[in-house]
Parts: structure tokens; C-alpha cells; sequence
């Protein structure tokens, strides 16, 4: 991107200069030519690009060379102060006025950028920060609410927005010495006027107050509900690891077949067994690869072997005693009278 180069001249509250500074190239364009032509009353020769370039220069250095950018309605008393009329007409006469925004060009450039520079001038100026200081500034502290420091933010404001008034140049194309007159005087051309209002307007800043302090409020993170008090939220919980518990030794069925039963049946049966004698039980021998496998869930968990022991199958008592009939009977030579101490089976 070209640098951009101004003159001297276009510095903020730097003077008018007595010639602008006109920059051609090495070719002159036709319509650059007839415009010249249009408005000098002289007739001058206009042959080569340094005749352009002299005729150019002095007619835009002329006192009366003043360019009509736009055109500005302001109020002319802050809001509190305007006339209250029904009727809009007499409202707008009596509350308005009109601010003419010229300047004069100090820049010419048809070689890098083809472009034209704007400068306002002082009577521009001198119009606008009276309008700013006088009814900007006192409707913008109107519209706030007070502070402490709310008049230095005031003056703060309009004295920035002199220097933005002052350091204001606008830019345009080249095409817009078409709109050239007599004595080096123009107006913007294509609806440039309305960019030129809405730059001039954004250097009128709102006034800002201070935000509101925030107050930071310090809560204490509730603890989980998973989490009592006093507990370590780090520690690691008992996991279980699904292993069945390791046999003991003293739990193991040991295999001889004199070891009792304690299952529903013997206790339901155990009138019988008391009246018994253990010599009259023949126990047969159980096969050796007879034995009853205890309940293991290895086949779903991986655990250790299992220790166990085979268990002889014994015989119900009911299997080995024929069913007798009648309450005569005894059983080892034991007498009646014996027999009749026994209670009956519940």
C-alpha cells in the first residue's frame, strides 16, 4: 500500500499555504482538460502536462477556491432551551440553524493514490466547536447521571474534540474536480456530501460515565452430596475385586460318613435317629468316583482353584428303616416303657 504523503499545510492549526501542491502524471486525462478549459475566462494554453499542472495549481490557490463539502442542521440551544410551538415550521425557524462545512484542497495526487485532500476551513471550525461546547456537551451532561468527576470528563471531551475538528481531512477520488467552478471554487459531486456529514458527526463523541464497580461476593463451594465431612475427596474407595474368600481348612467336609447331616429332613426326622442304634445302620462303602461337587461360580470369575473334599453320599434315614406299622416296636431291645418316654414327632 503507497504511503500516504500530505503536505505541511494539512497539520492540525497549520495555516492555509499560499499554493497547493498538485502532483500530474505523465499523461494528462481528457476530462482533466475540458475541465480547465470550462473555467477559465482566460483563454490558456493547455499543450503539455507542466501547463495542466501551473493552471491547475493556481486556480486551486486562489483565496475564494472554497469547496462546499455539506451542509449540517444543528439545534441551536441545548434541549432544555428550544422553543415549544404547534406548529413544526415556527419549531424548526426559531430551534435550527444551518452549518455550512467548507474547505479547501490542499492535496492533489493523479499519480499513487488519485486522490484529493480536504481541509476545513477556520471558519468551519470555529462554527462547529461552538456548537459542540454550547449545546453538545450541555445536553450529553444533561442526559447522564452525576458523578465526581463528571465536569473534567466534560472538558476532557471537548477539548478532544477540537483537535479532532482540527486534524479532520477527507479524501477523495480525483474525479471530483468535475465539480470545479470559477475561481477555483466546487461541491461535491455522486452523494459525496452525505459521507462527509456522517464523518463530521462521528467526531461528536457521547459522554461516557464510569461502569458501576462490580462487587465480588467470596462463596464457599458446597461440598458434594457425596462427599460427608471430613472425608478426602481424593481417596480412593473400596473396590471390590470379586474374588471369592480363600477356604479355610476347618470348613472343608472331612470324607467319613459318620459326620451328621444338619438339613431339614434330619431335624425333622431325629425322634428316629435317637432310637437307633448305630450298630444296626449298615452304611454301605460310596464308589470312589462318587462325590458331590460343591456350588462354584469360577466359571464366571477368575479366582483360585477351590479346595474341596468328596462327600460320601449318605442314605436317609427313611431308606434304611423299613416302614413299620403299629406302636409296639422296638428298636435294640429298648422296652416299651422306653419307647413311651420318647415325644412324638412334631
Amino acid at each position: 500500500m503507497p504511503v500516504q504523503l500530505l503536505p505541511a499545510s494539512a497539520a492540525a492549526f497549520a495555516p492555509r499555504a499560499s499554493s497547493v501542491n498538485v502532483v500530474l502524471g505523465s499523461k494528462v486525462e481528457p476530462w482533466l482538460t475540458q475541465t480547465l478549459k470550462r473555467i477559465n475566462r482566460v483563454k490558456r494554453p493547455l499543450n503539455s502536462v507542466p501547463q495542466h499542472q501551473r493552471c491547475l495549481t493556481e486556480t486551486l490557490s486562489s483565496p475564494n477556491a472554497l469547496w462546499t463539502l455539506t451542509s449540517l442542521i444543528v439545534p441551536k440551544a441545548p434541549e432544555a432551551d428550544l422553543r415549544k410551538d404547534s406548529n413544526p415550521l415556527v419549531e424548526a425557524i426559531f430551534n435550527y440553524k444551518l452549518i455550512t462545512v467548507e474547505a479547501y484542497i490542499v492535496h492533489v495526487d493523479m499519480v499513487l493514490r488519485n486522490e484529493v485532500a480536504y481541509k476545513l476551513t477556520p471558519d468551519t471550525i470555529e462554527a462547529l466547536v461552538e456548537y459542540h461546547e454550547e449545546v453538545h456537551c450541555v445536553d450529553a451532561k444533561s442526559n447522564t447521571y452525576d458523578w465526581a468527576e463528571k465536569e473534567q470528563q466534560c472538558k476532557k471531551l471537548h477539548e478532544d474534540f477540537i483537535q479532532s475538528v482540527n486534524k479532520f481531512v477527507y479524501r477523495t477520488h480525483v474525479s471530483a474536480l468535475e465539480g470545479l467552478e470559477e475561481e477555483g471554487a466546487g461541491e461535491l459531486l455522486c452523494g459525496k456530501s452525505d459521507e462527509v456529514k456522517s464523518n463530521v458527526m462521528s467526531l461528536m463523541k457521547p459522554l461516557l460515565p464510569p461502569p458501576p464497580k462490580m462487587v465480588e461476593v467470596i462463596r464457599q463451594p458446597p461440598l458434594l452430596p457425596s462427599s460427608p465431612a471430613g472425608h478426602s475427596m481424593w481417596s480412593q474407595p473400596n473396590v471390590s475385586t470379586g474374588l471369592p474368600a480363600p477356604v479355610e481348612s476347618w470348613r472343608v467336609l472331612p470324607s467319613s460318613p459318620s459326620v451328621a447331616s444338619t438339613s431339614a429332613e434330619s431335624v425333622g426326622n431325629s425322634t428316629m435317629w435317637a432310637t437307633m442304634g448305630m450298630s444296626d445302620v449298615e452304611t454301605p462303602s460310596p464308589p470312589a468316583a462318587s462325590f458331590i461337587q460343591p456350588y462354584s461360580t469360577s466359571g464366571i470369575f477368575y479366582s483360585s482353584p477351590v479346595v474341596s473334599a468328596p462327600v460320601p453320599a449318605l442314605s436317609l434315614p427313611s431308606m434304611l428303616v423299613p416302614p413299620q406299622c403299629g406302636v409296639s416296636m422296638g428298636i435294640n431291645n429298648f422296652e416299651w416303657q422306653r419307647y413311651q418316654e420318647i415325644p412324638p414327632a412334631m
